[in-house]
């Protein structure tokens, strides 16, 4: 009977916090062009320094339009990005230390996070602090703390070595579309 109310509290209170995330204009909207996976309802992301946490259900990661094109977008809308200096595949990041301030990276609570339109494989790797990294297509994705709303791609190329995530996976190193 508790874990029966207890989810039933649990599926209340995300209700309650997704009913509360309206948004206003941005740049950046979601598009639903493939149906989510299937993954468990607490998935959730880290947003940057000094934003609140964003949770949803329905797609921890999905595709947003920006001057960029069609992105990857996480948690509140936010732009996601690849840092040059990983390689796919090797497990871990090579942003560290002072990096995580400015580069925050996208977690999630599940192995499989949960996606809405990105055809890139998408994993986790674990984090110095014992979190769950999102990758995509093996390399892990970063928020830009300097981005606050969704729509914000100021961390496009910054250093020649930070870009935009594409659906595909594939980086996005072109210059945003004035």
């Amino acid at each position: 009977m508790k874990k029966h109310l207890s989810i039933g509290l649990s599926a209340f209170a995300l209700a309650a916090l997704l009913s509360g995330c309206g948004g206003g204009a941005t740049t950046t909207t979601p598009t639903s062009a493939a149906p989510a996976t299937s993954a468990p309802a607490e998935s959730s992301t880290s947003a940057p320094a000094g934003s609140a946490p964003a949770s949803t259900s329905a797609a921890v990661l999905s595709v947003g339009q920006s001057k960029a094109g069609q992105i990857v977008v996480a948690g509140q809308g936010l732009s996601v990005y690849y840092f040059t200096k990983n390689s796919a595949d090797s497990g871990n990041s090579a942003c560290t230390g002072a990096c995580l301030t400015s580069w925050p990276p996208v977690t999630s609570t599940t192995a499989t996070p949960t996606v809405n339109g990105v055809t890139g494989k998408v994993g986790t790797i674990p984090t110095a602090d014992g979190k769950m990294q999102v990758t995509i297509n093996g390399m892990p994705i970063y928020y830009y703390s300097k981005d606050q709303t969704a729509g914000d791609i100021t961390g496009q190329g910054v250093g020649g070595v930070w870009y935009l995530v594409a659906p595909s996976g594939e980086m996005i190193t072109a210059p945003p579309v004035p």
